[in-house]
């Protein structure tokens, strides 16, 4: 997840306030092993968990009833492994989303976490592609609310199109 500022006049301020303390609209999004985003969930206000947002997510749905990635499986060294999507602490864990150890950690636990880390930074990528492509994004943007989700939907693709390009 990773939120987008914005300014809400029309709404409530609370609403809109993330735990950082400014506007934002949530971005939640998944991303390939390209930096490219293969699915947005854009419009959620600020305040609102990511898990919250996660669950009643299209993308959380499809997961769930196994149609996202029906009987693709990958192979790692010589396992066959079901493919899985990969989280921070904020998600739940389930059998299709892999996320970090928690609490008091044994060595093998702490090693998971890093390799995890590692393969998470993929995302934070994306976002800083994103953001770094599309600076606009890093200040709070001076359209409508209604026409955000559409402004920021087109910056995905556009990203997705240069990714793709090189």
């Amino acid at each position: 997840m990773e939120p987008i500022s914005i300014l809400a006049p029309e709404h409530q301020a609370g609403e809109y306030i993330n735990c950082k303390g400014y506007f934002s609209i949530v971005l939640q999004a998944l991303v390939d092993h390209k930096v490219r985003f293969t699915n947005i969930n854009m419009g959620w206000q600020g305040k609102v968990h990511d898990a919250c947002i996660f669950r009643n997510s299209g993308l959380f749905q499809k997961l769930q009833e196994g149609t996202l990635f029906p009987d693709q499986k990958i192979i790692v060294g010589d396992v066959e492994m079901p493919i899985c999507i990969l989280g921070d602490p904020a998600y739940p864990l389930m059998p299709w989303l892999m996320k970090p150890y928690t609490g008091s950690l044994d060595s093998s636990q702490e090693l998971f976490n890093y390799r995890l880390s590692k393969c998470r930074m993929v995302v934070e990528c994306s976002f800083g592609c994103l953001k770094a492509c599309w600076r606009s994004l890093l200040t709070p943007l001076d359209i409508s609310e209604s026409n955000i989700p559409t402004v920021i939907t087109a910056c995905c693709v556009l990203h997705n199109t240069c990714e793709s390009k090189g």
